[in-house]
Order: structure tokens, then sequence, then C-alpha cells
């Protein structure tokens, strides 16, 4: 193993960089990516078990519950509430927040909210499923943590993840210092630092979007696809259409390569698709420490004041430069979308 840094080695390591931790955010980062292991041996074997297709539930969101969705959400919130590091657990799965009401954990100092397995309608067509994880501080002192402990904005996170589930298993997170990527070597069943100080390129020529909902999206998204798809030599167009149908699958490879993801607003859904705390809060950290953007369209996702657990957005994503001219044609072209970041509309589903 000479030379190999593996995921609990590097938290120890980058300890250091907190002089007054005590070792809870280390120890609870450490229980994500043990769960995560675990959701990984089912994922990998899910063709050969009873694990695939619906589990015949409703989650709050009143999409339909996959099997894998199901035991994904079993297995973190067990690993999050018996480790004594995380106060509550907010997860899509649940219409509630899950507060854990130890002698030690109802103490404890940290917020865990997380989508335990996104992208998992795809699962029985092998495609890449991923879990977005997002720590906070809790904002009141001690006792049983409240709703207005889950309610902070982006700005607030003391780290941030996601594990994605692919041809190779990765964890990538940050702490607010830079972004490292950790790939999991079932030889010796360890996350291993393979991706140190990851950075989104400046700009890029892939863009990914559910192009079958355009005629449903504002002018402004219209706008931008059209110049995406227009020949021009300087700037690299046309773009290249990348859609997965997996949140963590389409930004991860934007992340390494360069390119834009966006779920905006359509006709159906006017608040947004996209979860706040769950998905687009983790990964506008994520992106922003690598030198990224997040944005609503108008607003820095990080600046939205959550108004509800279940709260949906719209979110633009990646390369900063695709960021920011998305940002001008929805500005120029659809200013009656624009949210006000502390009064957002919420809607739970």
């Amino acid at each position: 193993m000479s030379g190999i840094k593996t995921l609990g080695q590097f938290i120890i390591e980058k300890q250091a960089d907190f002089p007054y931790a005590k070792g809870e955010l280390s120890r609870l980062l450490r229980d994500i990516g043990i769960a995560a292991k675990i959701v990984n041996r089912e994922v990998n074997k899910a063709g050969l078990v009873d694990i695939l297709g619906a589990a015949g539930t409703i989650n709050i969101q009143g999409e339909g519950q996959q099997k894998l969705d199901v035991f994904a959400n079993v297995q973190f919130i067990s690993a999050l509430t018996s480790g004594g590091e995380c106060c509550i657990v907010a997860t899509e799965e649940e219409e509630e927040f899950v507060p854990i009401d130890s002698p030690v954990s109802k103490n404890a100092k940290y917020i865990v909210c997380i989508d335990p397995l996104d992208g998992s309608s795809n699962i029985d067509c092998n495609v890449a499923v991923g879990t977005i994880f997002s720590i906070y501080r809790r904002k009141s002192v001690d006792g049983m943590a409240t709703i207005d402990d889950v309610l902070q904005k982006g700005t607030q996170q003391v780290a941030a993840g996601y594990v994605i589930y692919g041809s190779s298993t990765m964890m990538v997170y940050t702490t607010g210092k830079g972004v490292n990527g950790f790939t999991l070597d079932p030889s010796i069943g360890e996350f291993c630092l393979s991706h140190p100080n990851m950075k989104v390129p400046a700009d890029g020529k892939i863009y990914s979007i559910n192009e079958g909902n355009y005629v449903h999206f504002p002018e402004g998204v219209k706008k931008y696809l059209k110049y995406a798809q227009v020949e021009d030599e300087s700037t690299g167009r046309p773009y290249t259409s990348r859609y997965i149908g997996s949140m963590v699958g389409d930004i991860h490879r934007n992340l390494i390569k360069g390119g834009i993801y966006m779920y905006p607003t359509t006709s159906s859904s006017p608040n947004g698709k996209l979860r706040l705390l769950y998905e687009c809060n983790p990964m506008a950290f994520i992106i922003e420490q690598a030198g990224g953007k997040a944005s609503d369209g108008f607003n820095r996702i990080l600046d939205i004041q959550p108004t509800a657990l279940h709260q949906r957005v719209s979110i633009f994503i990646g390369s900063e430069k695709m960021v920011d001219m998305a940002e001008q044609l929805m500005l120029e072209h659809s200013p009656e979308t624009r949210r006000e970041v502390n009064s957002a509309e919420a809607v739970k589903v």
C-alpha cells in the first residue's frame, strides 16, 4: 500500500486544518464512508437479488420509492444515528427530519441533510446513481434540535459531498478547503485518494439538461440552448449534449471535463424540481470549492434561505463562464421567474 492514502488517513490529516475541532466531524465523515460501502455492495449486486424495482411506497416528494432507495435510507440513518456526532438527520425520503433522542446525540453539534440514493429510478438500467450529503453545525446550543437548526443557508455548510456508484465507486467531498476525490479499492475495501484538489474547468463544451421538457422551459433557457447549438469556432460551439438523468453522474462528469448542468423551472414545476437542502446546496458547495459556480438563474444557490424542509429550486451549475452566460440570458429573457433569496416560495411536493 506504499503511496496510498485512505479516506480515513486523509480525514485525520486534514483535521489539523480545524485546530478547535474535537474529531466529531472526522468521525461523521468516516461514518458516511462506511454506510456508502454497504450501499455500494447492494448496488453492485442489485441485478442478482430482489432489490431492484419499486418498493410499492411513495416518498414525501410524491415519487415512487425504489427498493434500493429504502435500503440506502435505512443504512445512512443507522450509520448517522449510532455515532453520537449528529443530532438530526434530514433525508429526502422522510416527510419530517429524524431527531436523535439519545443522551449523547441529542446534544451533538452536527446536522446532516442527505439524498440517500439519487437517480435510483435508473438503477435497473445499470446507470450510475449516487448519494449526496450536506453537514451543518446546529444553531441551538444543546437539547433536542429543531427545524430552525436544519433550515440554514448553504453558506453555513461545514462539509458536503457525494458518492457515485458507477464503473468505479468514488466519494468526493469538501470541508471548505478544496475538493478531493477518493476511489473505492475493492481489493482492500478502502476509499483511496485518487483525485486530489479537484478543479472544474472555467469553461466547457458540455451541457446537461432534459431537453424533452423544452416546450415548458423559460425563454431564457430556450435562448441558452439555441446559443449552445450554434456553430462558432471561437467559443468551440456547438456544445455537446450529455444528460444521464442522475444529478450525481452529470455533475461528476462536468466537474472533471467542464460543462453546465441545468434543471430550471418549468410551467409544471414553477419553483423548480430539485431539493435545495438535499441536492442543490451540497452540490453548489462542492462546485464552488472546485472553482465553479451555482445559481438558480439569478441568485447564488448558497445564498438562498430555506423556508421548508423539502423546498425546491431551479439550478444552473458547473463551469463559471457557462453559468454566467445562462444567468445573462435568464435575466434578459425570463426576469419574471426570479425569486428573492430570502423569500423564495417553498413547496413540499
